[in-house]
């Protein structure tokens, strides 16, 4: 693969890139490093799903994958008790390996792990001298729960993120959008320390199924598709789905976009002969360019019967280990 070919495919649905200037370099490099980090505090929903396609396109690019179970941000964040927290991480590693990430190209790393360590908190102090607290405020403030009354282990939260990235030595970091102030804040102080600063990708938010109204939220399972839910489940979400004539704010034209048309590539949709027969969209042009001729009902019964086939192996994990889903049980 060459290098536009690896551009072309880490830079495709995504929002932004920071910043284009750095990629080409990074792209040149043997086997750069990404991470992405996440707090493993529920179920492993369609919203978490667009980071591990993004982070397969990174594999197949050449990257090494490092993903951050982050057990300690998670609790700093009012996710719950840590212990609980440490169990529902390993559930959260068989995901991502039942959805198909390379075993022997992705480092699971649990962020106590290095978090602890000494060194690490003399770090930690040097930032916490030079990042205000207004500062850290609003870099959490797509991410914290009710930020306006912070606690302050959700104002140690964006400090210790930064630090995430010199210790994990990663040359690249995978986010929502939500993390994106978070982001620029560690490019800025890690290169003030003579520190390495990553290069960001930044990929779009999924709407709730509800639509843009709200977001997908693990407590809220009206909201969202559970990665390993049964194909009943997700025919009862999905058929109950928001899904407008218009494409801002359609969760069914997003989960096209972002899941179908990157793990498939086309899209078939049954239909009976009176109502003029299946549809096939062989590319993501094509079907963009034909949505507003779809009917609502076709579309949904036809990404619903993609989701239900590209989740097949974890469904399948699952079944065979039910053990990894007990923790959720004390939460869900």
């Amino acid at each position: 693969m060459n290098k536009a070919e690896k551009r072309e495919l880490v830079t495709r649905n995504l929002s932004e890139v920071l910043v284009e200037g750095e990629l080409d370099l990074l792209l040149g490099k043997k086997t750069p490093v990404v991470y992405c980090g996440y707090e493993t505090s529920g179920p492993v929903h369609l919203g978490h799903w667009i980071s591990i396609r993004k982070l397969l396109d990174f594999q197949k690019a050449g990257f090494k994958v490092k993903i951050l179970l982050a057990d300690y941000h998670a609790s700093l964040n009012l996710k719950g008790e840590i212990s609980w927290i440490r169990e529902v991480a390993k559930y959260w590693k068989a995901t991502f390996l039942a959805c198909g990430l390379d075993k022997k190209k992705t480092e699971f790393v649990l962020g106590s792990s290095f978090q602890e360590k000494s060194e690490y908190f003399v770090d930690l102090f040097r930032l916490s001298d030079s990042i205000t607290v207004s500062r850290s405020i609003r870099a959490m403030r797509e991410i914290a729960r009710d930020i306006e009354h912070a606690h302050l282990s959700q104002v140690m939260y964006a400090p210790m993120q930064v630090l995430d990235f010199k210790f994990l030595g990663v040359d690249a970091a995978l986010g929502g959008m939500e993390q994106r102030k978070i982001h620029v804040l560690a490019r800025e102080y890690l290169e003030k320390f003579n520190w390495k600063k990553p290069v960001c990708f930044h990929h779009p938010l999924m709407v709730s199924l509800q639509g843009s109204k709200c977001k997908m939220s693990s407590s809220k399972p009206e909201t969202m598709v559970f990665l390993h839910d049964s194909e009943e489940n997700i025919r009862k979400r999905l058929g109950k789905a928001f899904c407008p004539k218009e494409r801002e704010g359609n969760p069914i034209y997003q989960i096209a976009k972002f899941h179908v048309f990157p793990g498939l590539g086309k899209l078939e949709i049954k239909r009976p002969e009176k109502f003029g027969g299946d549809l096939v969209f062989e590319n993501w042009e094509e079907f963009d360019s034909k949505f507003e001729t779809i009917h609502p009902q076709d579309l949904k019964n036809g990404v619903t019967e993609a989701v239900i086939q590209m989740l097949k192996p974890v469904r399948s994990f699952f079944k065979k280990n039910p053990k990894f889903l007990k923790p959720l049980e004390k939460k869900t």
